[in-house]
């Protein structure tokens, strides 16, 4: 075999090992949102159901919600990679990408109300439902 030909075989390798690993990093990346989401759902989903009066209010757990929500942006945030608005089921908003300073933006306006949210979570659920108006609002990103 020529020394060109190993060359490039070996090029031809290393370009597929670089392309193998862009598509890991983008499941990767899916996969890492997906799991945070499903934190944030159900901590979200936990906030409203006693919100609502379906769960009795519990000032800890409703604290501990808002706090995993609040914790759980700047994460969540480093998910959106480019490369990563397609493929691995994903279900992301192309918006997203389009407007990135936006989502970064509301992602963080959320997160200070998620943080508000937790302290006012020991004043009772009117105080904790006035205090999540903020954070649902911001979630519409």
């Amino acid at each position: 075999m020529t020394k060109s030909k190993l060359l490039a075989g070996l090029s031809i390798v290393a370009a597929l090992a670089v392309a193998a690993s862009a598509v890991h990093a983008q499941q990767d990346a899916i996969a890492k949102r997906k799991e945070l989401m499903k934190t944030v759902g159900a901590s979200a989903k936990l906030s409203n159901e006693m919100i609502k009066g379906d769960k009795p209010y519990d000032a800890s757990a409703a604290a501990e919600a808002m706090t995993k929500i609040s914790t759980g942006w700047p994460e969540f945030a480093k998910s959106f990679p480019k490369g990563s608005e397609t493929g691995g089921e994903t279900t992301a908003a192309p918006k997203i990408w389009e407007t990135t300073s936006d989502f970064e933006e509301k992602g963080q306006t959320m997160a200070k109300a998620a943080t508000a949210a937790a302290a006012e979570a020991a004043k009772g659920p009117e105080a904790f439902k006035a205090a999540c108006r903020t954070m649902i609002t911001a979630q519409e990103i």
